[in-house]
Parts: C-alpha cells; structure tokens; sequence
C-alpha cells in the first residue's frame, strides 16, 4: 500500500526583497543642430552668476555641446544627444577642420601669414600647421557689443582652419606672431556650415559626419 505523499514544508522566507523586472527605454533617436552661438554666452545651459547660457537660445532636451566655444566668441556650435558622435566631433584625434573668420589688428605680411601655416610655438607647443589666408570683409551681422577699434591701426581679416582644439587656440596664435584677435566667428565645422542662421538661430540636421 503506498503511502500518502508528504505536505510540502513552507519555505523560509529569505529577507530579500523581490526582484522587479522594470522594462528599459528605448535609446533616443540620435539629434544634431546647429547653432549660431551670440557673443558673450557660455557654452553651457546652466549659470550661477545668471549669465546668458544656450538655454536661452536651445529649448531641446537631452542635447549638449560637441566641443567649445569661447565666451567672447561667435558662431557655429554643434550639439547633440549622441556621446560617440559627440566624441567625433570634439575630439582632436579625429583632427576634424573648423574654420574661423578673424579680425585682427594690424596689416598681415606674407611671413606672418606662413607662421601660421606653419606651425607656432605657443606655451603648451606647437601648434599644427593651419591653412591661413586674406578674406574680404565678410557681410556678418553687427557684434552687440561693438568691437572697440584704434583709429591710428587697421584691422584686416583672416580665415583660419585648424585641426585641433586647445583652449583659446586661434586668440593665441594671431597672439603669437603679432596679430591680436578683435572678432572671432566659427563658421564650419567638418561638413556643417553657419550659412543661413543669425545670432541665437539654430537648426537640425542628419546626426552623421561624412
């Protein structure tokens, strides 16, 4: 005669809590805009001393600047939610060409000129070679506020396309060969120009560098 099959014992409870499964979010879509950054705003979107930031200007959530752009600089700032393509964009391994509109002070000879294309020896080294050359005055919006000139020294302006990204790097090197910056403006950044955007405008594009 079989026998009768045993109760099973009650289980000992183990003091841990029970695990709950949350689903996880989808990642966000990728997002890249363009912004024409104003002069005298930080790039960033928080300030404690309540000066002008990008969230002045940029009302999308989640983005964040690819790179920098200097207080008392204009022009073209990228931003994104994407951190790989983030890290393609700011960082000076990838050498990606950013080319910047100057007026400086003074008349640039020829030597002047080729110091920068070659190369100049700032406190932190030298500096890659950079492509420089004469530009025409651009048609640029007014600088608010305006740049303070000397009557008694023209000002001529250059374009600068460098391949790296030291702190104040184009103000040093105009510094260097006896060409001090008085405007500064960001106009391309590898594939993505200024063109078409004023002072505080943005727009979106494909979140790709080709």
């Amino acid at each position: 005669m079989s026998r009768p099959p045993r109760p099973a014992s009650p289980r000992r409870p183990t003091g841990k809590p029970a695990v709950r499964r949350v689903a996880k979010a989808p990642p966000a879509e990728p997002r890249l805009l363009l912004l024409n950054k104003p002069f005298d705003v930080l790039t960033q979107f928080n300030d404690e001393q309540g000066r002008a930031t990008l969230k002045d200007f940029v009302d999308v959530p989640g983005v964040y600047p690819a790179g920098r752009l200097d207080r008392d600089s204009e022009g073209l700032l990228l931003l994104t939610n994407d951190g790989g393509l983030q890290a393609r964009i700011a960082d000076p391994k990838h050498k990606l060409a950013k080319t910047y509109w100057v007026q400086v002070e003074g008349e640039p000879s020829e030597a002047q000129l080729q110091q920068l294309r070659d190369g100049v020896q700032l406190n932190d080294g030298p500096t890659l070679p950079a492509e420089a050359r004469l530009l025409d005055e651009p048609q640029l919006w007014e600088r608010n506020p305006p740049v303070r000139f000397r009557k008694s020294i023209p000002t001529v302006w250059l374009e600068l396309v460098i391949r790296e990204g030291r702190n104040r790097q184009v103000r040093r090197m105009t510094a260097a060969v006896g060409l001090p910056t008085l405007r500064l403006v960001r106009v391309r950044i590898g594939p993505f120009s200024l063109e078409g955007l004023q002072p505080g405008q943005w727009r979106e594009v494909a979140p790709r560098l080709e």
